[in-house]
């Protein structure tokens, strides 16, 4: 008897979430774009959008509906892969008062500051070293205004004679030896130096480190790129983002994402060199 109500109950609790989640999906399609706009502002910035403040009110409000209310919709991404996005966007486009807004927007979002962290770290082998600790600096008066200390903990993994061999291991199965070869016939081999750097630098020092997995790595690459406009290295990102388990689906929805930071010209090159991966 005690068997029967207990499934009985089981079942009735089965029916109700499946009810509660079709209400609530139902309650998101009949969302406005302003009420979208307004609760994931809440969520990211812990205040009100579409306020009549400031010197250009007219502006914030196309600005913020049409990126809260409209392009957060778009794709499956959660709203904190969306921030990591964005904070790497704004990182290589070194806008720096937007980049620390986005960054307390991503830790409200749920992102921690070992991810945000390795996400900006990451970026030095495509900006640059001295852009990337501008972008570092932000973050970190982040941390501290936040009360967070610094530095944080380390996430290396690798041993310096082991640079090389690791990052090899995590470079070849996304891209071969692609750079190696691009790279030869060049005077005195310096090519050679130059692939052996990439796999040393970008995939032994920073992919090997923990914090953030090679799937997601690969995720915020191309977010930097579409920023970049370098549709020619985006297109072997795609590949290897794919390779790294991204699906076709979650990588265009991170392209649209970059389109309220970068603009409709970069966004639209890379979504047609997704188009072009894909049909290859």
């Amino acid at each position: 008897m005690i068997k029967k109500i207990l499934a009985l109950l089981l079942a009735l609790t089965i029916v109700q979430c499946c009810v509660f989640a079709k209400a609530a999906k139902n309650e998101d399609k009949n969302m406005t774009r302003t009420d979208i706009c307004k609760q994931n502002y809440r969520t990211l910035f812990k205040g009100e959008a579409l306020t009549p403040t400031g010197d250009d009110p007219e502006m914030m409000a196309i600005l913020q509906k049409y990126i809260f209310g409209e392009v957060f919709t778009v794709g499956e991404l959660d709203i904190k892969t969306r921030e990591l996005i964005t904070v790497t966007s704004l990182a290589v486009q070194q806008t720096l008062p937007q980049l620390k807004a986005h960054t307390n927007g991503a830790l409200n979002a749920g992102a921690t500051p070992i991810e945000l962290r390795e996400a900006i770290y990451q970026l030095a082998p495509f900006i640059g070293f001295p852009k990337t600790l501008n972008a570092l600096g932000v973050l970190n008066e982040v941390l501290k205004e936040r009360g967070i200390k610094t530095p944080l903990k380390s996430t290396q993994t690798v041993k310096e004679e082991e640079r090389y061999e690791k990052g090899l291991a995590i470079q070849n199965p996304l891209y071969g030896d692609e750079i190696k070869q691009s790279m030869t016939g060049l005077p005195d081999d310096m090519g050679a130096d130059v692939a052996r750097f990439l796999t040393e630098v970008c995939f032994g020092d920073f992919y090997t480190r923990e914090g953030l997995d090679i799937k997601t790595r690969e995720l915020l690459f191309i977010s930097a790129l579409v920023t970049t406009g370098n549709t020619y290295t985006l297109k072997s990102h795609i590949k290897g983002a794919l390779k790294a388990g991204n699906s076709k689906e979650t990588i265009t929805a991170a392209i649209i994402q970059c389109l309220p930071y970068v603009g409709f010209p970069n966004t639209l090159a890379a979504l047609r060199t997704l188009k072009e991966v894909l049909a290859e």
